[in-house]
């Protein structure tokens, strides 16, 4: 069956834009990523005009490097209490909306707010809130007799801080995915458990929560490799006379940064990337695996 010159021209107009698309897409994401495995073999000084190549002494030397280390350590951690928590209180604020209290929409554009705000006004934001001297947060535990802290200086704090930022910042989103598959849960489900006599946490444990594990799933994958990619905050939040000790705030995005563009160093830093991304592909591959093998996806 031949097409019509007009169906030829409307194919033609389709496929020149989606070349188009498919060419800058190309240039942006796989044309770097290929830059940076290559580099990651040299030692790539941006001021150096020699830049030999040193095939894994960049890796080598990542597994010698304590500062790589720190960042390895609390970006793990991070990652992990980010994700728990985002998850958990995006749940049951979802919970909380799911059951059409009033002013649910308002509740809903509230939580969701803070993720369609640029991280830099809102990293800036909970900057002033912790700042030690004249901060929100200072203000209101001293109504209640709490010293003072400094939440970005005390290195014990400066790291949970920004975890909290982060939760916060995340929730909305989470929250809106997690209503989107409670209210696709049929109805009947939940008239057959009353009907069986199953109580509210039964039923939440024997319906609800394993119809929404494949939209867990998601949002477990999603908000991992957006945790272990964390730089916005930790950067803006922490540098300047507010700033923890390096150590204490070191993600694995931050000592990329910090190799690359204040130590020139594109080659070991290239090698980090590699890493990072390594990491991510395991770990994302890892949670495919675990509920797969609970029979959650075929």
């Amino acid at each position: 069956m031949g097409y019509s010159n007009l169906q030829k021209k409307k194919l033609r107009f389709v496929f020149f834009w989606i070349s188009i698309i498919f060419l800058l897409y190309l240039f942006l994401r796989f044309i770097p990523i290929i830059s940076t495995f290559y580099l990651s073999f040299f030692r790539w000084d941006l001021i150096r005009p020699v830049k030999p190549f040193v095939g894994f002494n960049n890796f080598i030397r990542l597994l010698q490097d304590e500062n790589f280390k720190i960042a390895i350590w609390n970006t793990s951690l991070f990652a992990f209490i980010v994700v728990t928590f985002t998850l958990l209180f995006s749940l049951l604020v979802a919970l909380a909306l799911e059951r059409k209290i009033a002013g649910g929409s308002v509740f809903e554009i509230i939580f969701f707010l803070p993720i369609v705000i640029p991280l830099v006004p809102i990293s800036l934001t909970w900057k002033w809130i912790y700042d030690p001297t004249n901060g929100v947060l200072n203000y209101l535990i001293g109504l209640v007799d709490i010293p003072k802290q400094g939440w970005l200086i005390n290195p014990r704090l400066s790291l949970g801080s920004i975890m909290a930022m982060t939760i916060w910042q995340r929730i909305g989103y989470n929250m809106i995915i997690f209503l989107v598959g409670l209210r696709e849960i049929p109805a009947q489900f939940y008239e057959a458990a009353k009907v069986d006599g199953a109580g509210k946490w039964q039923t939440f444990i024997s319906i609800t929560l394993p119809l929404l594990i494949p939209i867990t799933l998601y949002l477990t994958v999603m908000n991992t490799i957006e945790a272990f990619r964390i730089f916005t905050p930790v950067y803006v939040m922490t540098t300047g006379a507010q700033g923890a000790p390096a150590s204490a705030v070191r993600v694995l995005v931050m000592d990329i940064y910090q190799n690359a563009f204040r130590y020139f160093n594109l080659g070991y830093a290239s090698a980090e990337s590699l890493v990072l991304f390594l990491i991510i592909l395991l770990i994302s591959l890892l949670q495919f695996g675990v509920f797969r093998k609970r029979g959650v996806l075929a």
